[in-house]
């Protein structure tokens, strides 16, 4: 019966560090790896994980039985995606050895995670796990917090909130509203927690990549979109000055600022579509019917919004005393509401026509072309 001792290394130590291929089978390379991440990182607790299997490799030797040792790696975005990784380098190990069981080497609970992957696979002998002895001293716990902060995991889990919220704090400090940076704080830490909670970090990356190549090739799009939400953060700005007036409830506070940042969303959105128009016609060389009834949509929008939050605001002048129903019947509130419907019904309208024109051009030419080439072909 064949032992395998096997090392499990889940962020890929080895492979960032070591520029190390894996799975690491047999003691001469593993001796290699080891000497590798000696020479790069010597207090990588991975490094007292391959010797402590090397060690049990050589004891067992002594003791007249058949071993190998091996070492797989995952991937620094310790989930899903590495324990895949060690899932299909622990399936060529056994392929490749023979293995009839296995003793699990393990720098930490971490690693541990992997236990059931290989026990699914490959009975389990014995799990072992290196305990790195640690100094007491202050000065030596002071020097491993140092160089804990160079992990990059560290550095992504802990450091980039902290550093979000000095940042926010600084900012609020900067423009003298520090009364207000604690919320900023609040609403900061509540993004990036939302953000890792749904795993959006890969749509965040893909968005800036988009965002770099769109100024390399000049897409107009990503100047509108900057330009759309500068014009949206300073409607934010905008809308709290104003809607901060004295002896007012927090409702009219409210329905005051919703109703002054209407048309600035309006103004943002028009501004996004244009850049989005142009890119789209520079890219497939004709023009999308697709975006015509968005602008009518945001006008509408526009004016119903306004006079929804507008009569709102003056139906509750005296709440919660009395409610007003005379601003809902006011010629304001009729005038704009029905500018809204007229604007996103002529909106539609245009749309399905041109449509139907556009679709019927289409079909035309591809009438012409497959006559053509059937000509062609007699």
């Amino acid at each position: 019966m064949k032992t395998l001792i096997l090392n499990v290394d889940r962020d890929d130590d080895f492979g960032r560090k070591a520029k190390q291929e894996s799975p690491i089978i047999g003691l001469k390379k593993n001796l290699e790896a080891a000497n590798k991440l000696g020479q790069v990182d010597p207090e990588d607790s991975d490094l007292n994980a391959i010797f402590y299997a090397i060690s049990i490799y050589h004891k067992l030797i002594k003791e007249n039985k058949d071993v190998e040792v091996a070492t797989i790696c995952g991937n620094i975005s310790v989930g899903i995606k590495s324990d895949e990784i060690l899932a299909r380098q622990l399936e060529d190990v056994i392929k490749k050895t023979d293995a009839d069981d296995v003793i699990l080497v393990s720098d930490g609970a971490e690693d541990e995670h992997v236990l059931p992957i290989v026990q699914s696979r490959i009975k389990i002998t014995s799990v072992e796990r290196v305990a790195v002895k640690q100094s007491r001293e202050l000065e030596d716990a002071y020097y491993r917090f140092l160089k804990l902060l160079e992990d990059e995991k560290v550095l992504k889990q802990f450091v980039l909130p902290i550093a979000l919220v000095l940042i926010v704090w600084a900012f609020f400090v900067i423009i003298d509203m520090a009364s207000n940076g604690f919320g900023a704080i609040i609403f900061t830490l509540g993004a990036y927690l939302l953000i890792r909670v749904f795993k959006w970090e890969k749509n965040i990356a893909f968005m800036w990549n988009e965002i770099k190549s769109g100024f390399l090739t000049g897409k107009l799009s990503v100047y509108t979109y900057i330009i759309a939400g500068l014009i949206i953060v300073a409607n934010i700005f905008l809308s709290y000055q104003n809607a901060h007036i004295p002896n007012q409830t927090d409702m009219q506070i409210i329905l005051l600022f919703v109703k002054n940042m209407i048309w600035g969303i309006v103004i943002a959105g028009i501004v996004a579509l244009f850049g989005m128009v142009i890119d789209s016609y520079v890219k497939n060389k004709k023009t999308l019917w697709t975006y015509w009834p968005i602008p009518f949509s945001l006008f509408g929008f526009g004016f119903i919004s306004y006079a929804i939050f507008d009569a709102l605001y003056d139906a509750l002048i005296s709440w919660p005393d009395t409610f007003y129903i005379k601003p809902f019947t006011g010629f304001d509130f009729i005038g704009y509401t029905s500018s809204g419907i007229m604007i996103a019904l002529v909106g539609a309208i245009t749309y399905h026509y041109i449509k139907e024109v556009h679709n019927t051009e289409e079909k035309e030419m591809k009438i012409e072309e497959q006559t053509k080439t059937l000509a062609d072909k007699n």
